[in-house]
């Protein structure tokens, strides 16, 4: 994950922004950004998407990974586990990469009794489908317990949540937009 502080300072100098700029571009604090680039501080998915679209990078660019254009297969040796700073969760991107696709998909492994906090929303939309365990979503207010088969799907811009149930890991398949990997 030092890489991924690194790339960003990397990127915020080579475009010549200060910490001010780019905490005016993602609407995160200045000393926040700070301790990102110093790798002191967890790192949300949407934050670090705010990040690389102030930057005018895919968050791809983020992660050590070598892509091809047009790769629409991932093969079971691609799919390589990743997790960000301060989060349990653990996801592997399961989508093929080609110009201009719009969904992202992603096989996440939810730590036992591992609750996300808080709840957010951005813009998008968000389909999961339980593989293994059981997980309560809290989308706009309302409480959906889930187990394995079951699928739900809304949009990310209503404030939602995820939390494990279980003393064992689940295992969730997720599909949205916008792509962020």
């Amino acid at each position: 994950m030092d890489e991924i502080y690194k790339k960003i300072k990397e990127l915020r100098q080579q475009r010549g922004y200060t910490l001010k700029e780019l905490s005016e571009k993602t609407e995160l604090s200045i000393s926040f950004l700070s301790q990102v680039e110093r790798g002191a501080t967890s790192l949300a998915i949407t934050s670090l998407k705010k990040i690389a679209d102030a930057l005018q990078v895919k968050i791809t660019e983020f992660f050590d990974d070598e892509k091809q254009d047009n790769h629409y297969v991932v093969t079971v040796s691609e799919q390589k586990p990743f997790n960000l700073k301060g989060s349990d969760f653990t996801y592997v991107r399961l989508s093929g990469e080609f110009p201009g696709r719009a969904l992202e998909s992603l096989l996440v492994t939810l730590a036992p009794n591992q609750k996300q906090t808080p709840k957010y929303g951005h813009p998008g939309e968000e389909f999961y489908y339980v593989l293994k365990g059981v997980v309560l979503f809290q989308v706009n207010g309302k409480d959906y317990v889930m187990k394995k088969g079951d699928s739900i799907h809304f949009p990310s811009t209503v404030p939602h949540a995820v939390e494990n149930l279980l003393e064992d890991e689940s295992v969730l398949l997720s599909v949205l937009t916008p792509v962020i990997f």
